[in-house]
């Protein structure tokens, strides 16, 4: 199955559903995290690289799944969410399981349903061929799982075309493995050429070009990282990409033997890519943004920031407990049921699970809401309504807060409202603003804790030094709480972290813990404010090419900064 060059969004649905139909998956270490996500619980998983180191060290089968002697305390190569590969699934006619094709066959023949992830294409990669051919030999049957090649794939996100109107060839190299013949051929011919190569190797390549007979001021780009948010591009020539590499500080460099994707000929122009790249240009690209919510709440908003290239870090400083008597919450469900209300207002996600779970304690669902009006707070709270099967008879049509809830509910009218009475599950630190305004408009209301909101742990040590070192680029705040958990179990941000607030109230907070605010939401969303981030860091961008600078990540302002990144 080929797992494309890195991007978790470039698999194939074919190989989405192998995946998650997959008893055993064994993958190339580079694209381990981007197909384990799609497994199933229990799915053995095999990183091809440790399980032969490991066999190389101590002569353990990786199918064994059991750690050499003296290793217990170490990482096996075999991450495993379920049980691993047991001894009925190796016979004794399976060699030792040196490669992994040996691995596959293992499995195979225990019964197992085993995925084999390989980077890029299967097509393209040197050993898939050879695995499927044991496969053949040993009466296995398999299929096939095209996937987007790295060599293609690759230019694409570096804007890089590979072909026009005038049909020009494109050839493949693979430099580790290009014989003179090769170079030979490609020198003479005026197409596309997609090398294959490392830092290291790149500029050597494109001596062999030129030593072959293309020319030293053919264009080229190199791109390292391609397709995630580590993907960087220079353009330069046959001629001069060496310095240019150097000039950048790039090499020399512990990283220089990480791959790359040269593409050679007119196509790959500076002024082609100007335009045409639209990935590495995204607003955010490459920022580390750290989301202090809980982790529910996180997910949605780190999708939207993950549009704008950025890397989203989810910290959760609230955790949400039960209540600490339940007795009132347990009163107010049964009283839904029983006719009690005539409205029932959630402002928060929270609430709404909190109301959720109670009723799938008492085996109830959506129809017992029948009859009642329903209100929320915010795009995610209906969002979560309507994934219960609620639809929500009232949302604000302008501010979503309590307050904007309030413009516009309804009065208490005695003619038509049979009931007077508004049930409102909250958190145990919510405003009373809702409640006094609900008074005021002539409805009795029951105000009850739903669920409590406590700090959460400390997050690692690791992402502790990030925070106070300036390793996180933004840092986004949707609550006055956020603020002060954050600050409370993890310390201050630095001071080149942009501070991003969801409103007024939580600057105010942020001000008062010395944190400078750069931006803004205009309205209390979580959805409007990663907006209002990707504005800024759209500004940020702009500004810097206007300047004729180089464009570069807030983290990367602070003292060795740059040091760090091309040595890590």
């Amino acid at each position: 199955m080929g797992a494309g060059p890195g991007d978790p969004g470039l698999l194939t649905l074919r190989a989405v559903e192998a995946l998650a139909s997959a008893d055993v998956l064994i993958a190339e270490p580079d694209v381990l995290d981007v197909v384990r996500a799609h497994t199933r619980a229990g799915v053995t998983v095999w990183d091809t690289a440790m399980a032969a180191h490991l066999e190389a060290r101590t002569g353990t089968e990786p199918g064994s799944g059991t750690a050499p002697a003296g290793e217990s305390g170490t990482s096996l190569p075999a991450v495993r969410d379920g049980a691993s590969v047991d001894s009925a699934s190796r016979t004794a006619d399976v060699p030792a399981l040196r490669d992994a094709a040996n691995l596959v066959m293992a499995a195979a023949r225990g019964g197992k349903r085993v995925v084999r992830a390989v980077v890029g294409d299967p097509g393209f990669d040197t050993t898939a061929a050879d695995e499927m051919l044991v496969c053949a030999a040993g009466g296995v049957p398999f299929e096939v799982v095209p996937g987007i090649a790295t060599a293609v794939g690759v230019p694409a996100y570096a804007g890089v075309p590979l072909r026009d109107a005038q049909g020009t060839d494109v050839r493949f190299v693979d430099a580790r493995t290009a014989p003179e013949r090769c170079w030979t051929e490609v020198g003479a011919s005026d197409g596309t050429v997609v090398v294959s190569a490392t830092l290291e190797t790149v500029a050597a390549a494109a001596g062999e070009l030129v030593a072959a007979g293309r020319k030293p001021d053919t264009p080229l780009t190199v791109t390292v990282g391609g397709t995630t948010t580590r993907q960087r591009t220079w353009t330069a020539t046959l001629g001069t990409i060496a310095q240019t590499l150097k000039q950048a500080k790039v090499l020399p460099s512990p990283d220089g033997g990480r791959p790359v994707i040269a593409v050679v000929g007119e196509r790959s122009a500076a002024a082609q890519r100007e335009q045409l790249s639209w990935f590495e240009s995204k607003p955010l690209f490459g920022w580390k943004v750290l989301v202090p919510r809980t982790k529910e709440q996180a997910a949605s908003l780190s999708d939207q920031l993950r549009s704008y290239g950025a890397v989203p870090h989810e910290v959760p400083t609230i955790a949400v407990e039960p209540p600490r008597t339940p007795q009132q919450m347990e009163r107010a469900v049964k009283g839904l049921v029983t006719g009690r209300y005539e409205w029932i207002a959630f402002t928060s996600v929270n609430a709404v699970k909190a109301v959720r779970e109670k009723f799938e304690e008492y085996g109830l669902d959506a129809r017992a809401f029948a009859g009642i009006k329903v209100a929320a707070v915010g795009e995610q709270t209906a969002k979560a309504l309507v994934a219960f099967g609620v639809k929500p008879d009232l949302v604000p049509s302008g501010e979503q807060s309590a307050a904007g809830l309030l413009e516009d509910w309804p009065p208490y009218d005695a003619v038509f409202d049979p009931i007077d009475r508004v049930f409102l599950p909250r958190a145990d630190i919510a405003t009373e603003t809702l409640v006094a305004g609900l008074v005021e408009l002539g409805w009795e209301v029951d105000d009850v804790t739903a669920y409590r909101t406590v700090r959460a742990s400390p997050p690692p040590a690791e992402t502790r030094e990030a925070i106070k070192g300036g390793g996180f680029d933004a840092v986004l705040f949707t609550s006055s709480s956020t603020v002060r958990n954050l600050v409370g179990i993890a310390g201050k941000p630095h001071n080149v972290t942009v501070i991003a607030c969801i409103g007024p109230a939580t600057a105010k907070t942020a001000q008062e813990h010395g944190l400078r605010v750069d931006v803004m939401s205009p309205e209390p969303s979580v959805n409007a404010l990663a907006e209002a981030l990707a504005q800024f860091g759209a500004g940020r961008r702009e500004a810097a090419v206007e300047a004729g600078d180089p464009v570069t990540r807030p983290s990367e302002r602070r003292p060795g900064a740059r040091r760090r990144r091309t040595t890590t």
